[in-house]
C-alpha cells in the first residue's frame, strides 16, 4: 500500500475580510421602510447610508476578487477515488 497523503496545500479557499457594509445596509434599508411610519427626514439619512454601504460593499468586493490569483494548480481530486476504509477495532 502506498502512502497518499498531499504534504502541501494544493488548493486554496480564499474568504473575504469581514465587513460591516452588509449590517450597515440592512440597517439603512429598515430605517427607510420605518420613515414611512415616521418622519421622513429619517428615511433621506437612512437612503443615504443604505447607498453609502451599498457602493463600499461592491468596491471592496471588487478589490478582493481582483486579487485572487487566476489559475491554482490542481494535483488531487475534490472527492477520493476510493472509499476511505473503517478500522477494525
Amino acid at each position: 500500500m502506498t502512502d497518499r497523503r498531499v504534504t502541501e496545500p494544493t488548493e486554496l479557499i480564499y474568504l473575504p475580510s469581514p465587513s460591516w457594509h452588509p449590517a450597515l445596509l440592512a440597517a439603512g434599508l429598515g430605517g427607510v421602510i420605518a420613515s414611512i411610519y415616521t418622519w421622513w427626514p429619517y428615511g433621506v439619512i437612512a437612503a443615504a447610508v443604505a447607498i453609502f454601504a451599498l457602493i463600499a460593499w461592491i468596491r471592496d468586493a471588487r478589490s478582493e476578487f481582483g486579487r485572487l490569483p487566476r489559475r491554482q494548480r490542481l494535483t488531487t481530486a475534490a472527492i477520493p477515488a476510493a472509499p476511505p476504509r473503517r478500522s477494525q477495532g
